[in-house]
């Protein structure tokens, strides 16, 4: 049975976040983007298609950062509270609790970044723009199937890297994949693809590839080298060819950074400090210090691979 999904778009900010729906027996939202994208997006979304919110049977969540899973209390509450939540167990400390998502801002950003009031600001911005603390009705750890009714079935594919508990959902028997942020290519708004662990994103990069998605839906507007976004929607060719360069671009940050370490890292009075040269490098001009800051994970994530506290 092929079953129809339709892309819904909120923006957030600077960025563009991507929700989609599964039009199945038991029909599934995938992601809910932040606390008001259930009321301004995702339901008048699913009016159109002649469908109503409280339809919703399942939420799975792709990870736990606040742009993928910061409505989902709301969308859980306009179920009628009835729909079933799914998370990795990695992430579910970031449908728990607010303070998780300022917790990893702290431990991976605050040391870059010059702002003394960051920690106020982040616990903030988790405030407004996640809508509540909630716990998971499904906790997956990878290799799970969820039955959508109907002869519907969705395969959990543990994705690690730019969080710990990302994954990909896979349609079974249509191999449609919705990847989340797991292939950042150049990155979204801020022209850096980014990830906590290098490793883990790299092997499940190769993981996605396996798949051979014939369509892969991302989680944002990623981009070429030369800045044009990819669709939402990426086509067997094209999905290829995003999940390679996304494997190129780590090959060579990884390469330039672990040069950059050999030679001896400093703090300079540059915003890029202390990858001062690793920037230069890589021809990075953007503004580092804009949130969710790429630039500072994805190298925090080098640094601590190769023991540089």
């Amino acid at each position: 049975m092929t079953v129809d999904i339709t892309p819904l778009i909120a923006p957030w900010g600077r960025f563009s976040l991507y929700t989609f729906f599964i039009d199945a027996e038991q029909p599934a939202v995938i992601d809910t983007g932040i606390a008001g994208t259930p009321v301004d997006g995702i339901a008048p979304e699913l009016e159109k298609l002649g469908r109503r919110v409280q339809d919703v049977q399942w939420i799975l969540l792709t990870h736990g950062h606040i742009d993928h899973l910061g409505g989902a209390h709301a969308l859980w509450e306009m179920t009628g509270r009835t729909a079933k939540v799914v998370i990795h167990e990695a992430d579910l400390k970031y449908l728990q609790a607010r303070r998780a998502h300022v917790d990893n801002y702290l431990a991976l950003r605050a040391d870059y970044i010059d702002d003394p009031e960051a920690e106020a600001r982040q616990t903030e911005m988790a405030e407004r723009a996640i809508s509540g603390e909630m716990a998971a009705d499904v906790v997956v750890s990878g290799g799970e199937t969820l039955d959508l009714g109907g002869g519907v079935t969705v395969s959990v594919v543990h994705t690690p890297g730019h969080s710990m508990g990302s994954v990909a959902y896979v349609v079974d028997g249509q191999n449609d994949v919705f990847v989340g942020d797991a292939v950042q290519v150049h990155g979204a708004a801020n022209g850096f693809p980014g990830y906590e662990d290098p490793d883990a994103y790299r092997a499940s990069l190769e993981t996605i590839l396996e798949l051979a998605p014939d369509n892969m839906y991302m989680g944002h507007p990623y981009r070429t080298s030369q800045g044009t976004p990819y669709p939402v929607i990426l086509e067997k060719e094209t999905a290829e060819k995003a999940i390679r360069e996304s494997l190129e671009i780590e090959e060579r940050i990884r390469t330039v950074a672990q040069q950059a370490f050999e030679q001896g890292i400093a703090d300079t009075d540059s915003h890029y400090s202390p990858f001062e040269a690793i920037a230069e490098a890589l021809g990075y001009e953007g503004d580092p210090t804009l949130e969710p800051s790429p630039f500072f994970t994805t190298l925090d994530g080098y640094r601590r691979l190769h023991g540089r506290a």
